[in-house]
């Protein structure tokens, strides 16, 4: 296997744009493929892709694989792995990244067992680095490394794939950065022939009507949350926190064991298995700061921390530590905020 192949990033497209989880994965593929030594390339599948190289290209992308047919859109699995499969064992690409979304978690894991390659889900990081077989003494350059938190998050795991290629990995939205590599940054644009990759019989599921619901909370884009934890202690004090959320102009935010508690929805949750935020202000109440928590806020601009524990792991990650009880303390800061805003 050549060591040249080239980093692909799948795109996801819907309604004429391409998801920010894979505008993210292209500016990370743009750092990871110019310390390779190779090309980045994107993949987007999918019907009336005119002109979707323009979204693509400023990220990066030296070269932009379009697959058009109107049976592509919106996505099923069988025709969009088999695009994948089929092209994968023509281009060989060293590296497959996507977004650890509904599609990214369907797509994944049919593309890597048909290519026997293996995929790590849910990183939180992705570097290039070497790597020792302890058993073998076979030394290995330029893998990637897949870093995610494992058993429960008390460890974060590096894991590497060093003989089957692609060397898989998703991500969630959020975790990476999404920069614009140059505005007038040229990209090759290849267009596919929809039919020598994908076979009729693909296409046996067609989708008749699809209904889409938005969320409704807007916590990712939030310039300031406020998030509760399992010391918050009840769904009552939780009322606390969307009182001074109320006041700040903030979202409320809340941890794993808050949600699983009763206290907030899902849809709030932050971390490795919610969303991955980065405001400017995140006031941490009553959280004690798992390792899943924080890989989905660590790169908030300041973060205060609310506890009555003085030795909770997030006091360490904090900017500002207030001890003390929740009930005791946000009625506190409600009432001074409310004061000095006015």
């Amino acid at each position: 296997m050549a060591d040249n192949n080239n980093l692909i990033v799948y795109c996801e497209f819907e309604d004429g744009k391409v998801a920010d989880v894979s505008l993210e994965l292209l500016t990370k593929g743009r750092h990871l493929a110019d310390q390779l030594g190779v090309k980045l390339e994107a993949l987007v599948i999918g019907d009336n892709l005119k002109d979707v190289e323009k979204q693509i290209a400023p990220y990066g992308a030296d070269v932009i694989y379009k697959v058009e047919d109107a049976r592509l859109y919106p996505y099923t699995s069988n025709p969009h792995a088999a695009v994948l499969i089929n092209l994968f064992k023509e281009i060989k690409p060293q590296i497959c990244l996507m977004g650890a979304t509904c599609i990214g978690r369907d797509l994944g894991p049919r593309v890597s067992s048909s290519l026997h390659s293996g995929l790590t889900a849910d990183c939180t990081s992705l570097e290039i680095g070497d790597h020792k077989d302890p058993k073998t003494g076979k030394e290995y350059t330029n893998l990637l490394y897949q870093i995610r938190p494992a058993f429960g998050g008390n460890i974060v795991a590096t894991i590497v794939n060093p003989d089957c290629r692609p060397q898989m990995a998703t991500v969630r939205e959020g975790v990476m950065k999404k920069e614009v590599y140059s505005p007038d940054h040229k990209a090759e644009v290849v267009d596919l022939d929809a039919k020598k990759y994908v076979s009729d019989s693909d296409f046996v599921v067609e989708i008749i009507d699809r209904h889409i619901e938005k969320s409704k909370i807007n916590i990712k884009n939030s310039p300031i949350i406020v998030a509760g934890g399992y010391g918050v202690g009840s769904k009552e004090n939780f009322d606390l926190l969307y009182e001074l959320a109320n006041t700040l102009g903030a979202e409320v935010g809340a941890s794993r064991a808050a949600v699983d508690a009763g206290y907030c929805e899902h849809e709030r949750q932050i971390g490795q298995t919610g969303v991955t935020v980065r405001p400017k202000l995140y006031i941490a109440c009553g959280i004690s700061g798992q390792i899943q928590h924080i890989a989905g806020m660590q790169e908030s601009s300041i973060i205060i921390s609310v506890n009555n524990d003085p030795n909770a792991p997030i006091n360490t990650i904090a900017d500002y530590v207030i001890t003390g009880n929740i009930e005791d303390v946000l009625p506190k800061l409600i009432k001074y905020y409310k004061k000095n805003s006015k």
